[in-house]
């Protein structure tokens, strides 16, 4: 089979290897349908490797590079171990991708993502979504209802980032918020604000054709290159939001963050950081703000399908190009790393 192999940074071959088998009962092999490149499968093309191991095989998967990469997909399941009771050959299932200790079906720790073994599928070895078939655990399917397609399938990854992240936040109904960055992840966490209530919601992104997406889902869109951003969101708010999501992983845009909620305000910093960020402590200190990070997502892909079966994280808002495999480099990797004008781009095996 066909698949997109992560050698090196800027080195993403589309070669043939070999079709996965179970080798366990509690495994299930799927076709997979659509897969879509997250903004964590562009930091490890542009400047990898992140959570992609080299030097020592992962503990979990026990594979390091060259891996098949891809971790944000859908597909049919076409054979189960003779232990898997949760699906069975036609269902279609999203894959939650996370690499966690497990035994018989079932993550071990309840707060799985926080494990210090912590891995994906599709980035730390193991098989990925960039390729025709893969093998997962029983405990990383999860049936999609019959009213979704399968490139909302592929959504439900990073739709779950943006719902776990508001869900962390300590945001109530009526409160504000304000998105920095507009890509596919903060588009997730706008539309996860909707869905817990939030009556103000703001967004800040350089992009264009992404601030457009973002007063498309209903937030105030606001350009950074437009003077001081910071200032204009106290204007706007008289003071303030009450709640900050960073998702840019631009160290200036942290402090930009952090400064724009009010005193007692909180900052929520969803990125995947290549470099460090400093900023001054006193902004948190003086203003008893607080700061704290999210990492994926646990126990949200259910939660993440009933909202999408009531509108939410619509396909036709966040997908702006549908790929195949061969083109996986130049017209996927490639073109999201120069057009910042692209959401999310859809990869069909």
């Amino acid at each position: 089979m066909q698949a997109a192999v992560w050698y090196r940074a800027r080195d993403l071959r589309v070669e043939s290897v070999a079709i996965p088998h179970i080798e366990e009962p509690h495994q299930v092999k799927v076709k997979v349908a659509a897969c879509g490149i997250c903004g964590s499968d562009l930091h490890e093309y542009s400047a990898g490797p992140i959570f992609i191991p080299v030097d020592e095989p992962h503990p979990l998967s026990q594979q390091r590079a060259p891996i098949i990469m891809g971790h944000e997909f859908a597909g049919e399941v076409v054979e189960v171990g003779e232990r898997v009771t949760r699906v069975k050959p036609g269902d279609r299932v999203a894959i939650e991708p996370i690499l966690s200790p497990h035994r018989d079906g079932s993550y071990l720790m309840e707060r799985y993502n926080l494990t210090p073994l912590l891995g994906f599928h599709g980035l730390s070895g193991g098989g990925g979504g960039f390729s025709e078939y893969t093998v997962v655990g029983e405990h990383m399917v999860h049936r999609m209802p019959d009213a979704l397609s399968y490139e909302q399938g592929a959504l439900v990854e990073p739709a779950a980032v943006g719902l776990h992240a508001v869900r962390q936040s300590s945001l109530k109904a009526g409160d504000s918020a304000v998105v920095f960055g507009a890509g596919p992840i903060g588009l997730m966490v706008i539309e996860s604000l909707k869905a817990a209530g939030a009556a103000d919601i703001y967004a800040v992104e350089l992009s264009a054709v992404r601030r457009q997406k973002a007063t498309d889902l209903g937030a105030t869109a606001l350009d950074p290159q437009e003077g001081d951003v910071v200032a204009r969101i106290h204007d706007l708010t008289r003071g303030g939001t009450d709640f900050a999501f960073e998702v840019t992983g631009i160290p200036a845009v942290l402090n930009q963050a952090i400064n724009s909620t009010h005193a007692g305000g909180e900052t929520v910093v969803v990125s995947i950081w290549e470099t460090q960020a400093a900023f001054q402590p006193n902004d948190l200190v003086i203003k008893e703000r607080t700061m704290k990070g999210i990492i994926a997502y646990r126990h949200v892909y259910p939660a993440v399908m009933a909202l999408m079966e009531q509108g939410y994280y619509r396909a036709e808002d966040l997908i702006t190009a549908r790929i195949p495999l061969d083109d996986i480099v130049e017209k996927g990797f490639e073109t999201l790393l120069n057009d910042k004008s692209q959401v999310k781009i859809i990869v069909q095996p």
